[in-house]
């Protein structure tokens, strides 16, 4: 290809050769570098093996300590959303309360059913034996049983007004009447949006880089903005509602948590786990 001064350029395959830096320069690069797929999918794969390999007891304890944890989203929700006057842009502030289950949980390492939607589920696709598959479900059953249980014995010391006031019981069970809007399969519906975004949370946090708590905190704000249904903070208003006399155990059990779980892992394993692991697969 002509230069425009009578010379020519020489068309090569191979890159140009790294500029010469410094050992400092270098590390600010590699600092300053963002991980890529492959390595991001390792990092995702890695902390899912080793979470997955953990003993019972401590998975158990930690579910636990989730559940209860996730409570606070609720609360803090609830209590903004009191304290705000009835304004169309009450929820825009309001719904930044919901972030704070989330950010306790995640930057603690608590388990998080929602959030093992993605970081179980690659060690599996990764390496799909049967050994794996029963290591998935020993997994999700540990921590979804738990969460749930943390759940309900924080919604009780709710209902029973032992760690709220009674201002706060009722802007929380206004909070959680609106769950029964929806029906079965609308609830299913608006539950596939909050399994996709919870499991962007672990494949976003290796990109993350200190920002950390604005992630977890932007994606989570969404969920709530959008009225998205999350089967483990969810099931807080749940039981809440059901402990109140609201709606039977045998309707929060079935006709809210479970299509909310359907949903979730609808959207984090069916959705984003499968294209994350796709996208991979032919790097790896």
């Amino acid at each position: 290809m002509a230069d425009g001064q009578g010379g020519y350029f020489r068309m090569t395959d191979k890159p140009e050769r790294d500029i010469a830096l410094t050992q400092e320069e270098l590390a600010a690069v590699a600092e300053k570098q963002v991980a890529n797929t492959r390595v991001i999918h390792e990092v995702v794969r890695r902390h899912g093996d080793e979470e997955m390999e953990r003993p019972t007891m401590s998975l158990a304890v930690s579910g636990l300590a989730g559940g209860i944890a996730i409570c606070t989203s609720v609360l803090a929700e609830a209590q903004i959303e009191r304290m705000l006057p009835d304004a169309p842009w009450r929820p825009l502030v309001a719904c930044f309360g919901y972030t704070m289950g989330f950010v306790i949980v995640i930057l603690c390492h608590l388990q998080l059913f929602t959030e093992s939607t993605l970081s179980a589920v690659i060690p599996v696709a990764t390496n799909p034996r049967h050994a794996n598959f029963l290591r998935l479900l020993r997994f999700w059953g540990l921590v979804l049983g738990t969460n749930l249980v943390g759940t309900l014995a924080t919604a009780w010391a709710f209902d029973h007004q032992w760690i709220v006031t009674a201002a706060q019981h009722q802007a929380m069970l206004d909070l959680s009447t609106r769950l029964l809007a929806r029906d079965w399969g609308e609830t299913l519906r608006m539950a596939i949006p909050a399994g996709f975004l919870i499991a962007a949370v672990p494949w976003s946090l290796p990109s993350a880089k200190g920002q950390e708590f604005w992630v977890i905190v932007a994606l989570t704000y969404l969920i709530a903005l959008g009225g998205f249904a999350h089967v483990v903070a969810g099931s807080t208003e749940a039981w809440l509602l059901a402990l109140h006399g609201t709606i039977g155990f045998g309707t929060a059990i079935g006709g809210l948590i479970l299509p909310a779980l359907l949903g979730n892992v609808l959207g984090g394993t069916g959705l984003f786990a499968v294209l994350a692991h796709t996208q991979a697969r032919h790097e790896l």
